[in-house]
């Protein structure tokens, strides 16, 4: 399935597309190669594109444009601290589902990972026009991805699969948080 493909249906028919994945067998390579890799560019891409072009608003000041280095530098930091997240998120994915029931499968939890997140990347688009960074927020619907995509691939039972995906999504949020608060002490982010 092409990549266009995929992405409509994981985002207009979940529920039966995650049965498809669950049936697939890749491996993480591949994954990352055909599925994480280009998806992850377009909200890094669109906010280098934004941040450069457009500017970012800045209250009580107007807006700014950002230099080239200083928002290429920005834009590759969060390319590859995405791209390591992900797999980060399917470890801790790994490791929580016996504890939910479920059954550890590396390969299983990255793959619910990186298609429970095409949402959140998809609407990364919309920070190539600062002022729409906000809609960003339809990334959200990778939650609901997720909580559909744990009892299918993770073998989560449902009634359980709120529960963890709230966990997951709690300490994603911790990851995320920590990431980018390091990359702003250091001055990049």
């Amino acid at each position: 399935m092409d990549i266009v493909a995929r992405a409509k249906a994981i985002i207009l028919d979940p529920k039966n597309e995650w049965d498809r994945i669950a049936a697939e067998g890749d491996d993480i390579p591949t994954l990352y190669r055909s599925w994480v890799i280009p998806l992850a560019a377009i909200p890094a891409v669109a906010g280098f594109l934004g941040a450069t072009l457009m500017g970012l608003p800045v209250p009580g000041v107007g807006t700014v444009r950002v230099g080239f280095a200083e928002a290429a530098v920005s834009g590759l930091l969060q390319y590859v601290f995405g791209l390591a997240l992900i797999y980060v998120i399917a470890m801790i994915i790994n490791k929580l589902a016996p504890n939910f029931g479920g059954r550890a499968d590396m390969t299983a939890a990255f793959k619910t990972t990186a298609y429970a997140w095409t949402p959140a990347w998809l609407a990364g688009i919309f920070t190539i026009i600062p002022i729409l960074g906000f809609l960003s927020l339809l990334g959200l619907y990778s939650v609901y991805l997720l909580y559909l995509g744990l009892p299918r691939l993770m073998g989560i039972p449902q009634d359980k699969a709120l529960v963890c995906t709230l966990v997951v999504v709690l300490v994603s949020f911790m990851l995320f948080f920590a990431v980018g608060s390091l990359l702003a002490l250091a001055g990049i982010g």
